[in-house]
């Protein structure tokens, strides 16, 4: 993946290319990692960087190798890759730059930052990752990752935490083909929507909170789908255009056609989820995949005190996507061992039930060694 940006020729400094994503994943710096590695200087690990490591470039490498660990046989376990969640993690910042680095008092720190919004799969993979100001709502990014990505186009349910119960998401997954299922806060003070107050028995009148206004989404019903095609076709990012119309949502009549057919998604979610305890248990195994990335990820972070110092939007984003790349690797890694050390179990004749499988997770890191000096040994006999 990582071609010369000016003559399209494949990388020949294999090693260069690995301490270079490394040293940026882990936030080390290629300073730093010069001094951790004896096989090459900062000149020339910036140079590799300059010209063979860029954004399109870990995109597509996050894709091979997130496509190869869905592969390998003990991935099966997990799910089939057609279900995924996404949260938001806080990375402290520093004040200087033209990046927009805020203060959000969530978090219980007086130090800026921003959220790396990031999208995993039922598979451990985490195929999407947008840097995003910490004081952001997070909800209209959830559709950036479904689809501005190979893999999130192939998603079929979502799992969200409570930032992204909003009636403008309901409404474009409905009409994306998603099946959205946030985590609910406060369940007891939703109400639902209908089209007829008259046919709601008087038991139920008080969850009742208004009436659906039908005719606003017929008579926008073109705007509705131009604007759900774009969102298809990710010319433009779904956040853009969520944003756009949540910024003046009475004033709007997409936006206000939008919010009526959100309305009913929200209505129809909320007695589901009501009845269907399933739906809770699998919402909930979805986000604790993704919120156990975290700790990952946060382990991996241990350069730079785990400050982003970059001074640019741009540059920030680069550095959350290399640390991606790093942890989708490591997923890698850990499929692939622990399917093999299964295969011995069996070989050996030891009880390796089917069901509990599924429980083993491929993110931890303790025998992984993060820190020290690097030495590619092996990896320069291999390619010799």
């Amino acid at each position: 993946a990582f071609t010369h940006l000016r003559t399209g020729a494949p990388c020949k400094d294999i090693i260069g290319l690995l301490t270079v994503l490394l040293g940026e994943g882990l936030n080390v710096g290629l300073s730093k990692m010069a001094a951790a590695t004896a096989d090459h200087e900062y000149s020339q690990l910036s140079r590799l960087s300059r010209w063979h490591v860029e954004s399109d470039a870990i995109n597509e490498a996050l894709a091979i190798v997130l496509d190869a660990q869905s592969r390998l046989p003990m991935a099966q376990y997990w799910g089939s890759g057609q279900t995924s969640s996404s949260d938001g993690q806080f990375f402290p910042t520093t004040r200087q730059g033209e990046a927009m680095n805020l203060i959000n008092a969530k978090y219980d720190t007086h130090v800026p930052g921003l959220k790396a919004y990031a999208h995993v799969s039922d598979l451990y993979g985490p195929y999407w990752i947008n840097s995003i100001p910490a004081t952001v709502n997070e909800a209209p990014y959830i559709l950036d990752g479904l689809c501005l990505s190979e893999i999130g186009k192939k998603i079929k349910e979502h799992y969200a935490d409570t930032g992204g119960f909003t009636d403008l998401v309901f409404a474009a997954c409905a009409l994306l083909g998603y099946r959205f299922i946030p985590r609910i806060r406060d369940l007891k003070s939703k109400r639902f929507y209908v089209f007829d107050r008259k046919s709601v028995p008087k038991e139920l009148k008080c969850l009742v909170g208004g009436k659906v206004r039908e005719q606003t989404f017929i008579d926008n019903w073109g705007d509705v789908l131009r604007c759900t095609a774009t969102m298809r076709s990710g010319k433009v990012p779904p956040s853009q255009l969520l944003k756009r119309l949540s910024a003046r949502p009475r004033k709007n009549d997409l936006a206000i056609a939008m919010r009526e057919i959100g309305q009913i998604e929200r209505t129809l979610f909320i007695i589901e989820w009501t009845l269907d305890m399933d739906m809770q248990r699998r919402s909930t195994v979805g986000l604790n995949k993704g919120e156990a990335h975290h700790a990952l990820k946060n382990a991996l972070w241990i350069g730079r005190r785990g400050e982003i110092r970059d001074r640019t939007t741009e540059s920030q984003h680069f550095r959350l996507a290399c640390l991606n790349l790093l942890t989708a690797i490591i997923i890698f890694w850990n499929t692939d061992q622990i399917g093999k050390a299964i295969l011995q179990r069996q070989s050996e004749g030891l009880d390796t039930p089917e069901h509990l499988l599924r429980h083993i997770s491929p993110l931890g890191w303790e025998h992984i060694l993060l820190i020290g000096q690097y030495i590619w040994r092996e990896m320069r006999h291999k390619i010799a």
